[in-house]
């Protein structure tokens, strides 16, 4: 099994699991937030939504400067826009992991902040630590605004309290 093959099967555990937490998020509240320094809902849902744009810049590019790179604006605008967008970013990113070579993802991949490094390692680790992990935690994140919002919480790894996937 090469290591895209491996990766890929958490890449489609973990986006269905984006795609059903961004499918429950409430129009109407794009504004909440949990606390004052927290990101408002809308925003983050589209923060969440916009990630896989990140793992293709990984796939497609030898590095990112932070300090130059222009990214969307978060703005919320409507529940099927943000699907829309999600379902066509992230199957570009797989269509880029799939096609990725054992060697490519062995090569590094830089992230910059101008002349500062903030992260020189090979890309199958930071596809791993900045893309998938950085979206597990913003998911997280929303399933807690959904609680606080009495919006079901979808089951991802296991039954929630409002999901017991058939158990």
């Amino acid at each position: 099994m090469t290591i895209a093959e491996i990766l890929l099967q958490d890449f489609d555990h973990e986006m269905k699991g984006t795609r059903t937490t961004l499918e429950r998020i409430p129009a109407d509240k794009p504004d909440f937030k949990c606390h004052d320094k927290s990101m408002p809902m809308g925003r983050l849902a589209v923060h969440v939504a916009f990630l896989p744009r990140f793992a293709t810049n990984m796939f497609t590019t030898d590095s990112l400067d932070l300090a130059t790179t222009k990214w969307p604006d978060m703005v919320f605008d409507s529940r099927e826009k943000l699907l829309a967008d999600f379902d066509a970013l992230a199957a570009e990113a797989r269509g880029h992991l799939a096609s990725s070579t054992d060697e490519y993802l062995q090569k590094n991949w830089k992230m910059l902040w101008g002349d500062k490094v903030i992260a020189d390692a090979p890309r199958s680790s930071l596809y791993r630590t900045m893309f998938l992990n950085h979206i597990i935690h913003h998911r997280a994140q929303l399933g807690v605004y959904l609680r606080l919002n009495d919006v079901p919480v979808p089951a991802l790894y296991g039954p929630s309290a409002d999901d017991s996937m058939g158990f």
